[in-house]
């Protein structure tokens, strides 16, 4: 099982409380992505994280393989590429095999 971590920073624009939810919300569509064991959209639930980052993600895959197709698969592609890089100053993201 391999489990990608994201962690997203919005602009200051969408770092809004109702701006952090249209982005949990809209992710939480990638768990229709062919591949994707299951999916998790978290918001800040302390100070810290709150300072720190805005929405993060929980991706669970069966393989690598499936995590490669996923990073290609066209509704990622227009998430990350249409949607959320015009709201993103950093996104932050590591792939761990459990």
């Amino acid at each position: 099982m391999i489990e990608r971590y994201v962690f997203l920073k919005l602009t200051e624009a969408a770092a809004t409380p109702e701006g952090r939810r249209q982005v949990a919300e809209r992710a939480r569509e990638l768990g229709q992505v062919a591949g994707v064991a299951s999916l998790h959209v978290g918001l800040p639930a302390d100070a810290a994280a709150d300072g720190a980052w805005d929405v993060s993600l929980r991706v669970c895959f069966e393989s690598t393989e499936a995590l490669e197709r996923y990073r290609e698969d066209a509704l990622h592609r227009r998430f990350v590429d249409e949607y959320l890089t015009p709201r993103l100053q950093v996104l932050k993201a590591w792939s761990f095999e459990v």
